[in-house]
């Protein structure tokens, strides 16, 4: 089986599909610490345009296996019925409580990329060693994704992909419709700075009223 690490680098021609500016996506990313007991996952509707429309949060248990449903429950809650695609800034997450992108899809009903920024060597290794009860589980969930695909941005920034209910080339012309610069689409950068400073006031506030 193909390690979700891999990357494969033959991209597809790209599309001749092109997304409209009222396009909207649900941007994903999350702020935690280690030593916590849940991480502050947020998510941003943001229309093609960058016009936010929406906005909710949900707090999956570090190092737990309630992402995936974390997020059903964050879609659910928003009761949106014209969001296209999940934008998430990663699937691994919260201390290796992994998304699994393949569920999403199919329990939404709605197309998910999901980006990262490196190449990598795997993390069977590190499932092995800090969770050795779970470690297999956690893992298959990885390979159910299959390969990262490498992508180029017309920014001139690289990507690696993994997409579910969606084609690599059409989730590449979403990307660059909404990312502004850089290697960071807009929905995702807005939630990860919005899912920050959630957790960064949070956080202060607990240990104040401590």
């Amino acid at each position: 089986m193909s390690s979700p690490y891999k990357l494969d680098m033959e991209i597809p021609v790209e599309t001749t599909s092109s997304w409209k500016k009222g396009v909207r996506v649900l941007g994903v990313a999350e702020s935690f610490e280690k030593t916590q007991s849940y991480s502050i996952l947020a998510g941003v509707v943001m229309r093609g345009d960058s016009r936010i429309d929406g906005f909710s949060v949900c707090t999956p248990s570090i190092g737990g296996h309630d992402s995936t449903d974390e997020l059903v429950s964050m879609f659910t809650h928003l009761n949106r019925k014209d969001i296209r695609a999940w934008m998430l800034g990663g699937s691994v997450i919260s201390w290796f409580n992994i998304v699994d992108i393949n569920a999403l899809y199919e329990r939404t009903d709605t197309p998910v990329i999901c980006i990262s920024y490196h190449p990598s060597d795997g993390i069977e290794k590190y499932l092995k060693e800090y969770f050795p009860s779970d470690w297999e589980s956690r893992l298959a969930i990885l390979e159910r994704t299959g390969a990262r695909k490498s992508i180029l941005l017309k920014t001139g920034y690289s990507l690696y992909l993994s997409v579910a209910g969606m084609s690599i080339p059409k989730a590449r012309n979403l990307l660059n419709k909404m990312t502004v610069d850089g290697r960071v689409p807009e929905p995702v950068r807005v939630a990860r700075t919005i899912a920050a400073g959630l957790h960064r006031d949070f956080i202060k506030t607990v240990k104040d009223r401590a």
